[in-house]
């Protein structure tokens, strides 16, 4: 299994351990709720990573951090592609719109989060999702960032209780 976010941020750069912040706490809470255990536990079955490598630094806004700009995003291309390569996970925890961006395009946060989709990017039925031929499955989750506001809406809140559901089911039935 790897989840996959946007990049590191400054905790994350100078602890150089993934999710290792203020969000990184509110994930693995939500990674508990789903039953993959406390954030030992999910650091020991989970690979992170993110879409780039490197902090971008400060968001001009002063709200969390900058989003990566598409040449950076390239430059990293190459090394996330080679990571997913060697793991081969079973399935993909898609982290924030970057991250969803760049497994299933341009679907709206709102239409993704609580489903499950296949390698090819379509929609799957929990049966379809048994199937070895779907894989690498890839299971969208909101940013638990502070600086987010997508889970402020209580329709967002119940989509991310979904998508919780859904990672226990499947990781309760295993790869």
């Amino acid at each position: 299994m790897v989840l996959v976010g946007q990049a590191p941020g400054r905790v994350e750069e100078g602890v150089g351990r993934p999710f290792s912040g203020r969000a990184g706490r509110q994930l693995f809470r939500w990674l508990a709720e789903a039953g993959l255990g406390d954030e030992e536990n999910v650091r020991g079955r989970v690979y992170l990573t993110s879409i780039t490598k490197c902090f971008p630094g400060p968001s001009p806004s002063g709200s969390g951090d900058r989003r990566p700009t598409p040449t950076e995003v390239e430059l990293c291309r190459g090394h996330l592609e080679n990571q997913l390569a060697i793991l081969q996970p079973w399935l993909i925890l898609a982290v924030g719109q970057m991250a969803l961006e760049r497994f299933l395009g341009q679907l709206p946060m709102h239409l993704a989060v609580g489903r499950i989709f296949g390698a090819g990017g379509d929609e799957l039925s929990p049966k379809e999702a048994q199937s070895p031929a779907s894989r690498p499955l890839v299971l969208p989750l909101p940013h638990p960032s502070g600086a987010s506001r997508w889970l402020n809406l209580p329709e967002h809140r119940r989509l991310l209780a979904q998508a919780l559901t859904v990672l226990g089911q499947l990781t309760q039935a295993g790869p």
